[in-house]
């Protein structure tokens, strides 16, 4: 009886206490104090009966604790005095140590119990809730709501077959989940309600089986549109301002706000905004003229068909206008069909009016687009006839929406500005109009980045040298920017410097190479304050062509080498002895020789042209060879068609090409002579270089050229090496040259009144419009120019 006694302490039995001990047989074992005050009953009076002969109407009563674990309910119980006592019975088992049922402990009580009254008061607190409360039986499938589940959009929400999927698998997996539902935005707040559903299984106490589901939903629609907006918000950082582009921006702000803020959003900027300028400093003046740059439409029709101002047309706002007080404020402006101001401003523009009165325009807000302190345009943003008007936060999203725009729009401009900048710069340091020579024809493009590299420091240029020879060059600075075509032009006038000079290629760029590494030491403090940085490198290729031998010389700093057509229609790649790129120092340049056939076609170009993120430098050069190799009517046209197979619409990198056809001299327009070191052959090679200009038709140059052979033959016999030779070339000009073995190179001198000599090289520069001195491999050419006579 242990287990019993102590079951019965657990269940809250006392002897005060009303209760009596039931055997699984009903049989009534335990009678306490509490009952025999109850109903007068003695112990010995009722221990060893059935406890169902206390009841007044077995029939009528519910009272069977055998066979259940626990029980609740009322009973009407007879009084030892024969009255009618009706109470409430709970029913508990005694347990043993194996978890079975002994006996039961019955307690009676009067009135309401605790227990009822507590069921009641939940009864009263679902139905009453504000939340709206439901549950499913999972029994019967029938729902039970309370009021504010009754008119919650989610009681219509409960023939979503997604809701109620959730709702089968949570009776199913016993297993809670949330459920977050939609409701169409009311026209009078334009928002999407949204809920939030938590669902939870609903065990039966007595078995543990899951008997339903209950719900508690929660209007999240707040939250909902506040997510809704900072998401908005976020897709802004990644959509607007990808570009450095103004109008680009512009509209990537427009295609955004549509449909999700506004129904048509339009972008007016600046007109010194799109230049590139400077804008005044704080809120514009209302009556300033803007530029429509961006507009976007939510209407299916094809364009933007609420549009009252074309793109790129001008719109002047007068000052009672919303975007114009936008202007003036600097600040958003909310206004609708109520306001008068919005009413006179669309009145007084015809095709402005009929667009609100054909769309129902009836909300708007503009907001001005402000950056640095300064104002760059306005943005404005309307809903028409099936959207809800503006509310308080849709003016906060558009100001913050405008003011991200106008960030990118801002560094578009300054883009704009430095890149213009840039261009201006580039185009004054880049040839206009190349020389015409006779060694060879040429045709040229440069194409400044797509893309928001800034301009580059790609450049070429063509420059006449002696003897109708004529030097080919093509460079690419690192880097881009002012700096980077700062550092082109120095490194074009350098290349110009030394042409005239008159180096060979590989000579050439070794002195080009000093020069590149003085300018780093000397521009240390320059460079480190730019955005560029490590210092100037450069590549280079230079080539010399001479017409009379067709021999092409070419020497490579770091640069790509040249493309040629033969004759034959054979295309392939110059092969070259790659030297370091310029500004590295102490490493040398290899020059390399190449016979070309007249009109054969060389092709300069910079890395931009075939090196592409979609494919190889391999792959760009065999289709720089195969564009090479159409058949094309000039040299402008292989150009254009060598840009367009190679580059795409916007490159990413400065682009320069440079064709060049190669021309030749042929005999009749030379003639040579190998003279012995005497002077007495000074006369003969006068008189020799009389007779081939008569040949030639041109007696009238015979004067001038009989003292210029005279002098330079005798400087040579005097003071050179030999072999010695002369040589008179007809080309545009007339050109003389004489050259021996020995490398120094006269100058020229003022002579005195009582000296013999001196005088021969300044009447030489008197009389030609131009000569000079050139290294050669077996020592020096002196050459002079003087043009053909007229006639």
């Amino acid at each position: 009886m242990a287990t019993s006694d102590h079951s019965l302490g657990h269940s809250g039995w006392s002897p005060d206490a009303a209760t009596a001990t039931v055997s699984l047989e009903g049989i009534v074992t335990g009678w306490s104090e509490g009952a025999r005050r109850l109903l007068g009953y003695r112990p010995a009076e009722v221990v060893g009966r059935a406890a169902a002969d206390l009841l007044v109407d077995r029939e009528a009563t519910g009272f069977s604790p055998v066979g259940s674990p626990e029980w609740s309910g009322t009973a009407d119980l007879r009084h030892r005095d024969g009255h009618r006592v009706g109470l409430t019975l709970h029913a508990r088992p005694l347990l043993d140590g194996a978890g079975a049922a002994q006996a039961f402990v019955v307690t009676a009580t009067t009135g309401t119990p605790a227990s009822e009254h507590d069921r009641r008061l939940v009864e009263w607190a679902f139905a009453q809730s504000s939340i709206a409360l439901s549950t499913y039986s999972a029994a019967s499938g029938s729902w039970r709501l309370n009021t504010g589940a009754d008119t919650d959009p989610l009681g219509r929400a409960r023939t979503d077959e997604g809701f109620l999927r959730c709702v089968r698998h949570v009776a199913e997996a016993a297993v809670p989940m949330r459920y977050e539902g939609f409701a169409p935005a009311p026209h009078t707040t334009g928002r999407q309600r949204s809920w939030i559903v938590e669902l939870w299984p609903v065990r039966d106490p007595g078995t543990g089986e899951v008997a339903g589901v209950g719900t508690a939903a929660f209007d999240s629609s707040e939250q909902h549109a506040a997510r809704q907006r900072l998401a908005l918000l976020n897709e802004a950082g990644g959509r607007v301002g990808t570009t450095l582009n103004v109008t680009r921006t512009a509209q990537e702000l427009a295609d955004l706000a549509v449909p999700r803020l506004a129904d048509f959003a339009s972008v007016d900027l600046l007109d010194s905004v799109m230049r590139g300028e400077e804008p005044v400093p704080g809120p514009v003046d209302s009556a300033v003229v803007l530029r429509r740059v961006a507009h976007q439409s939510s209407s299916e029709d094809r364009g933007v068909p609420e549009a009252a101002v074309d793109l790129g047309g001008i719109d002047t706002y007068p000052p009672f206008s919303p975007p114009a007080r936008s202007l003036t404020s600097g600040r958003p402006v909310l206004s609708g069909a109520d306001d008068p101001d919005f009413a006179r401003w669309v009145g007084e523009h015809e095709a402005r009016a009929a667009v609100v009165r054909e769309h129902g325009f009836h909300s708007v807000v503009a907001a001005p687009l402000r950056a640095r302190g300064i104002t760059l345009g306005v943005a404005v943003f309307v809903r028409g006839k099936n959207s809800a008007p503006f509310q308080h936060d849709d003016l906060i999203l558009a100001e913050e929406l405008a003011g991200r725009a106008a960030v990118g729009v801002d560094n578009a401009r300054r883009y704009t500005r430095e890149r213009t900048n840039a261009l201006t710069l580039q185009r004054s340091l880049l040839p206009r109009d190349l020389p015409k020579q006779a060694a060879v024809e040429v045709a040229y493009r440069y194409l400044p980045a797509g893309t928001g590299a800034g301009v580059g420091g790609d450049w070429f240029d063509v420059v006449p040298l002696s003897g109708t020879r004529v030097a080919l060059v093509v460079g690419d600075v690192v880097g881009h920017g002012i700096h980077a075509s700062a550092t082109m032009g120095r490194l074009r006038t350098a290349v110009r410097t030394l042409a005239d000079v008159d180096l060979p290629p590989d000579e050439l760029l070794t002195h080009l190479d000093d020069l590149v590494t003085h300018l780093t030491s000397d521009d240390d403090h320059i460079v480190r304050d730019l955005p560029y940085t490590g210092g100037i490198g450069a590549t280079c290729l230079y080539a010399v062509y001479d017409p009379v031998s067709r021999i092409c010389t070419l020497a490579s700093a770091g640069h790509v080498p040249p493309a040629v057509l033969l004759t034959d229609g054979s295309v392939s790649v110059v092969r070259l002895t790659p030297g370091p790129v310029l500004g590295v120092g102490g490493l040398p340049f290899e020059a390399t020789e190449l016979e070309l056939p007249e009109g054969s076609l060389l092709a300069f170009y910079t890395d931009g042209l075939i090196e592409n993120r979609e494919h190889d430098v391999g792959l760009g050069l065999e289709r720089l060879c195969a564009a090479l190799a159409s058949p094309v009517p000039s040299l402008e046209v292989t150009c254009d068609a060598i840009l367009k197979d190679l580059l795409p619409d916007s490159p990413a990198d400065d682009v320069a090409l440079l064709l060049v056809r190669t021309r030749a001299l042929h005999a009749d327009q030379v003639a040579a002579w190998a003279l012995p070191s005497d002077p007495a052959i000074v006369a003969d090679a006068r008189a020799q270089a009389t007779r081939q200009l008569a040949a030639w038709g041109l007696q009238e140059a015979a004067f001038v050229t009989e003292l210029v052979v005279s002098e330079l033959v005798t400087n040579a016999i005097r003071y050179g090496d030999v072999p010695i030779g002369l040589r008179l070339i007809r080309d545009r000009t007339l050109i003389c040259e004489v050259s021996d073995a020995s490398s120094t190179a006269p100058h020229l001198r003022r002579a005195r009144s009582y000296d013999e000599g001196g005088r021969g090289l300044h009447m030489v520069a008197q009389l030609t419009q131009g000569w000079g001195t050139r290294q050669t491999p077996t020592g020096k050419t002196i050459w002079a120019e003087q043009p053909l006579p007229v006639g």
